[in-house]
């Protein structure tokens, strides 16, 4: 997952490489696009914010984010189709 903080909207970009792209209107400060990006991708996927967790590079634009309850064809399918 590749974080764009500090965005004019927040919401999905599209494919980066092997990963996403998610741009976040949250400043990337004490957690707050940390927080924004878990919220954006939960909506996205249609799961539960709890379902979604940053588990790596939590300081990085470069994420880890792991998601209770959806294989990865899911995950890409709902992804795409819910790009901004």
């Amino acid at each position: 997952m590749r974080a764009v903080p500090g965005s004019r909207r927040s919401g999905v970009v599209g494919p980066y490489g092997d990963a996403w792209k998610v741009r976040v209107a949250a400043a990337p400060e004490q957690g707050r696009a940390n927080d924004e990006l878990v919220r954006v991708l939960a909506r996205a996927l249609e799961v539960d914010r709890r379902a979604v967790r940053v588990v790596a590079g939590a300081s990085s634009r470069d994420k880890v984010v792991e998601v209770d309850g959806l294989d990865a064809a899911t995950a890409a399918a709902r992804l795409g189709a819910s790009i901004a």
